[in-house]
Parts: structure tokens; C-alpha cells; sequence
């Protein structure tokens, strides 16, 4: 992807995952629509390639949500970029629908998420990590006529070579981070859920043992299930902070607090409204599992107690207390909450911890320019309706979030549930403040 050098886009989108490849569809079909000058958007993707959660893709793993709530038909069921668009491209429309089933396996939507990357790849620039933005100088901006915009500084992670990105707005979507308790530390044998496939894929299966996988939500169970089939020979041991899974709620009156009215409601209630969303629907997405992963887990624990040959083991009410490593060996120690003293050690190959992600925090990329950033009485930062950080009145650029923000939407910040609907709000905002601005055309 090129840029000329004095071009000022529209909007710069820092990470090219799932929630801001949804917005350069709705930024593209909004240009299909209308008249006028188009909208310039550009996208800087760390990755060397397209992919999400790829080492989460285990056979048979299906989403959580239903095959139309993807990139863009709750904002646009007409979209060529839709699920369905994608079936029927890949020949497999009859056949997804003799399946009977509204959610898809992980590896299919991936690869739907692939198709609908293809058509924007002018548009994006993987291997490149956006490394700092800051306010354009005053006297840059009243030469060329463009008014305020922003720099954002671009570094090439195989060249090492850096350039700098000119833009009236951001969409930042840099993606969760993985979460490991306090005192752990990732290595060969000590892995996160997030980088779990690479790493099984080094191993050889006579070295794995005795595995142990810690965490009670969908990924933990997945995993646990995962090596239960892969090891045969293996003892497999899930590490559960609480006693046992606990079932999602997809039911759906509780499903309603992923639809778009929701953000609405959540957004713009009470302090009370707020505490009952998390207090009654976060059984819905934290720390819960399918129904029908439980209830395999529970049923091959069962069959082996009665065949005498037990090796799936499940430790309730018990944390990791400290991971002792002397070469290859890997030694857990494991703190009971039954009664608050009892510990054990025990000896694993390999240790997953399941333990889940930390939200998308902003304030690290934006540096000096936060200092317009307000904040609320939490130190979070404020945000609007249209999902752009309140700022200062002398800050007349956009800073749109694609994640981060669930103290002010909700619970589907950090979901798909939303994403076409909340890519459309964003892409709308920004034409809609550029009509407003009515900023000069760059010089070149």
C-alpha cells in the first residue's frame, strides 16, 4: 500500500483485525451510496498477515454466535461482504443450510474473515506497528491549507524503517492482550491460551505426559477437551478457580443485551441500569462455557471412573500458586480453596493457562496527545456516543475506539456481536464531522 507523502486521509485505523476490517467495508459502502468526495482510509496491521485468534482454530470449535451477526449484515443486510455473500461464493450455501445450524465452526469463519481481507489489501500495510501519534504543528497545517490532523508515526517490523501518516481521524483496535496471573511468566512449557496451537505444534506427543490446562471459561474447557483427544495416552488436568464450569446463558431474552438497542440503553442509563447489566448478564461471555462442551467433559469423566482407567482430572476451588522450572521439568504448585491451606505439587509437560484477556487501553499509543483525553471519576477514559474519545475543545480530531470501552457501551465492546452496526456508527460519524469541517484538500 502507498500513500503520497502530503496526503491527508480521512482516517488511519491502527490494527487490521475483525472490528477494523468491518469498518473499512462500511467506509467503502458508504462511498457506494453517496456523492461526493470519497473518504480516504488507510489501515496499519503489526501481524504479517491477516489473522485472528488463529491458535485458538481447534477442530470441531464452533462460535458463539450466530453466522449473521459478521462483518456487515446487521448494518447492511444487503452487503456483498456478509456471511451468506460468503457461502455462496465458496459454493457451500445449500450445504450450510442442509447443516441446520446458526453457528459455524471457528475455521470457517476465519476463513470468511479471510475473503472479506482480500478485496482491502491496497488498503492495508501488515508488518507495520503505528509506534506513536501526535498532533500535527500548528504551523504544518496552517501551510497546506488542511487544518488540523494528525502524524502517525509507522515502523516497518522487517525493515525497521519508519514514516509518518498524516490524518484527520483514528480508529484504534490494537486487539485485547493475554492475561497471566500475577508471577507467571510464559516459556516453552508454560504457554497462554492465546498462543496455544504453535505451541502444542512444536511438541511431540510422547513428551506430553501430563498436561494441565488452568481457567473455567470456553477456551479453558476447548483446550482441556482438545488434548483429552490429541494425548490418549496423556493424563490431562483442568486447574478450575471455581468448582466446575458454569454454563453460558444463551438464551434469549439474555441474548438481548448484545443487540445494538442495548448499547443504547446501557449508554445512556443509570448508574443502576449499568450495575444490572454486569450483575445479571455476565454469564453470558465471562467465564462460561457451551452447555454441550460441559456435558461432553463431564461424560468422559464419568465413563472412565466406571472403566477404572481414570486420566481427565478436574481440580476444583484450586489456583496456581507457583511454577518451580528446572530444564525441561515443570513443576506446579496448586493452593486449595476448600480450606485455604492445603497445597500440593505436582509434575506437568505442559502448563496452558486459560486465564483470558486485558481490554484495550489506549493511552500507551496516544502518549502526549492524551493529555486532551478527559477522563472520568475511574481515570477511564471518557467517550462518546459514536465511540470517540471526549477531548478538549483545541483537539478537533477524531480518536474512535474499537474496544476498551465497556465501562460506557457495554457488555459487546470487545465482541462481534456489534461490530457492523458500531463500524457503521464510526464510519458514519466521520463523514458526517467531515461535512462539518469541510477541511481544504491537501496540497500535493
Amino acid at each position: 500500500m502507498g500513500t503520497r507523502a502530503h496526503e491527508i486521509h480521512d482516517i488511519v485505523g491502527i490494527g487490521f483485525g475483525p472490528s477494523n476490517l468491518s469498518l473499512a467495508i462500511a467506509l467503502e459502502e458508504h462511498q457506494a451510496s453517496a456523492e461526493g468526495q470519497p473518504v480516504s482510509a488507510v489501515f496499519f496491521e503489526r501481524q504479517e498477515a491477516f489473522g485472528w485468534h488463529r491458535n485458538m482454530l481447534l477442530p470441531q470449535a464452533t462460535m458463539q454466535i450466530s453466522f449473521l451477526k459478521d462483518l456487515a449484515t446487521f448494518r447492511n443486510p444487503h452487503s456483498r461482504y456478509s456471511f451468506v455473500s460468503y457461502l455462496h461464493a465458496s459454493d457451500r450455501l445449500v450445504q450450510f443450510v442442509n447443516n441446520q445450524d446458526f453457528f459455524p465452526t471457528r475455521q470457517e469463519f476465519h476463513q470468511y474473515l479471510e475473503w472479506a481481507e482480500a478485496n482491502f489489501r491496497d488498503r492495508v500495510s501488515y508488518n507495520s506497528e503505528v509506534t506513536g501519534i501526535r498532533l500535527s504543528e500548528g504551523a504544518d497545517a496552517a501551510e497546506s491549507g488542511a487544518g488540523q490532523h494528525l502524524e502517525i508515526e509507522v515502523r516497518d517490523t522487517v525493515s525497521g524503517a519508519t514514516r509518518v501518516v498524516r490524518a484527520r481521524n483514528v480508529a484504534v483496535s490494537t486487539g485485547l492482550v493475554p492475561r497471566m496471573p500475577d508471577g507467571m511468566e510464559r516459556d516453552e512449557r508454560v504457554w497462554h491460551s492465546s498462543e496455544f496451537l504453535d505451541r502444542y505444534g512444536r511438541m511431540k506427543p510422547e513428551e506430553l505426559g501430563h498436561v494441565a490446562v488452568v481457567g473455567a471459561g470456553q477456551s479453558a474447557a476447548e483446550i482441556t477437551k482438545f488434548l483429552h483427544d490429541m494425548l490418549p495416552q496423556a493424563q490431562v488436568s483442568a486447574i478450575l478457580p471455581s468448582y466446575g464450569y458454569s454454563v453460558a446463558d444463551d438464551t434469549p431474552f439474555a441474548n438481548q443485551v448484545f443487540d445494538p438497542a442495548a448499547v443504547d440503553h446501557y449508554y445512556f442509563g443509570s448508574d443502576t441500569t449499568r450495575d444490572a447489566f454486569w450483575r445479571y448478564h455476565k454469564n453470558t461471555n465471562y467465564s462460561v462455557v457451551d452447555t454441550d462442551v460441559i456435558r461432553e467433559l463431564f461424560r468422559r469423566a464419568y465413563e472412565e471412573e466406571v472403566a477404572g482407567h481414570k486420566r481427565l482430572n478436574f481440580l476444583n476451588l484450586t489456583r496456581v500458586k507457583e511454577v518451580k522450572r528446572s530444564g525441561n521439568d515443570t513443576r506446579v504448585v496448586l493452593h486449595s480453596l476448600l480450606d485455604g491451606e492445603g497445597e500440593q505439587e505436582v509434575d506437568v509437560d505442559a502448563l496452558v493457562f486459560a486465564t483470558g484477556y486485558s481490554t484495550m487501553d489506549a493511552t500507551g499509543l496516544l502518549g502526549d496527545l492524551d493529555r486532551f483525553c478527559r477522563r472520568d471519576e475511574q481515570g477511564k477514559h471518557r467517550v462518546e456516543r459514536d465511540y470517540r474519545i471526549v477531548t478538549d475543545p483545541e483537539l478537533t480530531c477524531g480518536i474512535y475506539l474499537q474496544g476498551g470501552t465497556e465501562h460506557t457501551h457495554g457488555l459487546t465492546s470487545s465482541l462481534l456481536s456489534n461490530i457492523a452496526v458500531r463500524s457503521g456508527e464510526i464510519a458514519d460519524s466521520v463523514v458526517r464531522r467531515r461535512a462539518g469541517a469541510a477541511p481544504a484538500p491537501a496540497a500535493d
